[in-house]
C-alpha cells in the first residue's frame, strides 16, 4: 500500500476548450503523458456526461495503471479540472513518475489558479511491519 497520492484542483484553465469536452482528445493526452512519465496503462474508461441546455459537457476519465491510477474530471462550464494520480511503490519508487505526470497535465490545462495536495499513503502499513 505504500505510495504517493497527488491531487490537483485547477481553475480558469486557458487550454483549448476541446481538451475539456472531447473524450478522444483528453484520453490521448492522458495516455501519452502517462507513458512519457514511465507509467504503464493497463486499461481505461472515459465518459462524457450529457450536456445540460446546450452547455459544454464534462468528462470523467480513468486510466488504470500497473502502478495504480490516474483520474481526471473536467468542468468546462467552469474551465476547471480535477486530477488524481496515485502510484504504489511496491516494487519501485514511482513518486517522481507521478510528479512528472501531474506536471505535464498541468502544462496542458494551463490553470490560472491551482491547489495541489501530496499524500504519502501506507504509513499505517509501515508502522505495522516494525
Amino acid at each position: 500500500m505504500h505510495g504517493l497520492h497527488l491531487t490537483a484542483d485547477l481553475l480558469d484553465c486557458s487550454c483549448d476548450q476541446t481538451l475539456l469536452t472531447d473524450t478522444a482528445a483528453l484520453a490521448a493526452i492522458c495516455r501519452a503523458e502517462t507513458r512519457a512519465a514511465g507509467l504503464t496503462v493497463v486499461s481505461e474508461l472515459f465518459h462524457r456526461f450529457p450536456a445540460p441546455d446546450d452547455a459544454p459537457a464534462g468528462i470523467t476519465g480513468v486510466l488504470l495503471l500497473a502502478e495504480s491510477h490516474l483520474a481526471v474530471h473536467t468542468w468546462p462550464e467552469l474551465c476547471g479540472v480535477t486530477l488524481d494520480a496515485y502510484v504504489c511503490n511496491y516494487s519501485a519508487d514511482n513518486s517522481a513518475r507521478a510528479e512528472t505526470l501531474v506536471d505535464a497535465l498541468l502544462r496542458h490545462f494551463q490553470p490560472q489558479r491551482l491547489c495541489r495536495n501530496r499524500l504519502q499513503r501506507g504509513a499505517l502499513m509501515a508502522r505495522q511491519r516494525t
